[in-house]
């Protein structure tokens, strides 16, 4: 069988690179970029990106050193690890600078069990399953509020720090209020880990995923 492209009825782009510099052209166009640091202006483009909102600007909260420790640490060959199957899969393994492991444990076989006498959600026993990675790892949350909560507590009853987090997770329940535990982390404890997040219920894999590819390598 031959496989042909039906007759164009629609005038779109269809050329892969010209979409993306074409939207990152109006992202920078038409979002306000000026509260974010210098050097994470692709950090938030690509977020935006992730997002199809360009207000998103307006709620990102960028720590001055997340682009250094997040880069800093991949290029030292640190695993990043994962909430969620969605974010791992859209991370651009091409723009891994050491073929970072990119992990998430949600399916580890001990996660039921782990949950049940935890008393809580299966995504934040797997954070659990983090430990022995998690020192100057950089960590991606973008699925389960849960699972940055119990990540936080882990930090706070001095387990290893990773180097950087992204914390976008999604949601009603728990999400905004996750969120700003992290934001919070360094005034209300003394523990300043680097880490972007995005303020309310806004989150999710593709935008915890365009912010791990603005992360891993420099180039848009």
């Amino acid at each position: 069988m031959t496989i042909q492209r039906p007759p164009r009825r629609y005038e779109y782009v269809d050329s892969g690179p010209a979409i993306y510099v074409d939207s990152f052209a109006t992202i920078r166009r038409e979002a306000d970029l000026s509260r974010v640091p210098a050097d994470a202006e692709r950090l938030a483009v690509r977020m935006i990106h992730g997002s199809g909102q360009v207000d998103l600007a307006d709620d990102l909260v960028v720590h001055p050193r997340i682009v250094a420790a997040a880069r800093g640490a991949l290029e030292a060959g640190a695993p990043i690890l994962c909430d969620a199957t969605m974010v791992a899969t859209g991370v651009t393994r091409t723009r891994l600078p050491k073929d970072n492991d990119v992990l998430c444990l949600l399916n580890d076989p001990r996660v039921p069990e782990l949950a049940r006498s935890m008393g809580t959600t299966r995504t934040a026993a797997a954070v659990s399953l983090w430990a022995p990675l998690l020192e100057g790892a950089v960590v991606a949350i973008g699925n389960a509020p849960t699972a940055l909560f119990h990540l936080l507590e882990m930090i706070l009853d001095g387990g290893p720090r990773p180097a950087a987090i992204v914390g976008c997770p999604v949601g009603f329940i728990g999400a905004a209020e996750s969120k700003q535990a992290l934001v919070d982390l360094a005034a209300e404890h003394g523990i300043d880990i680097p880490y972007v997040t995005v303020r309310g219920r806004r989150g999710g894999s593709a935008m915890t995923s365009s912010a791990l590819n603005a992360l891993a390598q420099e180039v848009e």
